[in-house]
């Protein structure tokens, strides 16, 4: 099978996940089963199958549901075409199914659901973080990391962010990004969790300064931490040695 078309059934299979990480996050939200059909969140009708394929449905539907004609959010074929584009990413960066693509994969989904939640929330939730805490722990023992430095790497995460929470009481961060700490620490291992954690402050730090420039936002407003961490955490996935690399060099020369 040549190359070409292996990447494209991995696109496709980033878009059905997008898809379902999109009904995760709704569904978490609403508190309901997996199990049960897709309905338009407006009428509360069943989803036909044919109107509930990634990314085409959103088109031939003219972005609106067919029962009711409301809108349909943008959120959908966004979070699918990136869950897509990501998963290639992460297939190419290895150019063979394997246990790390099995866990990028799996992180990469997690970032998103995390980003999703957490944007339109403002909340990360214990029931998407501590499972998998466990799972990319599992996998990174797999694929050879070291116990120990994922640990060290885990408490030095999820210590960063309890000290802010314990010396704001609970102002500044949420309970969610201790826990979020733990589990980039667990991810990446160690020096890779201080890189994500001053990209992440970092990112924040410019479009929380932007928002409040335009007068989006105010200096006592809060912004959603888990966005930026999960970004920082995609961006340390596949571009962590450059990082570091370069910041060596920037340093020592």
């Amino acid at each position: 099978m040549s190359t070409q078309i292996i990447l494209i059934y991995v696109f496709v299979f980033g878009l059905a996940m997008g898809s379902f990480l999109n009904c995760l996050v709704w569904r978490l939200h609403q508190q309901k089963s997996l199990w049960k059909r897709s309905c338009c969140p407006k009428c509360k009708k069943q989803i036909a199958w044919h109107d509930n394929i990634p990314l085409l449905s959103f088109i031939i539907l003219n972005k609106k549901c067919r029962q009711c004609g409301c809108s349909i959010s943008w959120q959908y074929p966004v979070v699918e075409l990136a869950t897509g584009l990501l998963f290639v990413m992460a297939f190419v960066d290895n150019f063979q199914f394997s246990i790390l693509t099995l866990r990028n994969f799996f992180l990469i989904c997690v970032m998103i659901v995390i980003f999703i939640y957490d944007l339109r929330w403002y909340l990360i939730l214990d029931i998407v973080v501590l499972p998998a805490c466990l799972i990319i722990f599992l996998l990174n023992l797999s694929i050879g990391f070291s116990w120990q430095n994922l640990l060290i790497s885990g408490i030095i995460g999820s210590s960063f962010f309890l000290l802010q929470f314990v010396v704001s009481r609970g102002r500044w961060i949420g309970g969610g990004d201790i826990r979020l700490g733990l589990l980039l620490g667990l991810a990446f291992g160690w020096p890779n969790i201080l890189v994500i954690i001053f990209i992440g402050y970092l990112i924040g730090s410019l479009i929380g300064l932007g928002l409040i420039i335009f007068n989006r936002k105010k200096w006592s407003s809060q912004l959603p931490l888990g966005v930026f961490l999960s970004v920082a955490a995609i961006i340390v996935l596949f571009w962590s040695k450059e990082i570091i690399n370069w910041y060596l060099a920037l340093t020592l020369y």
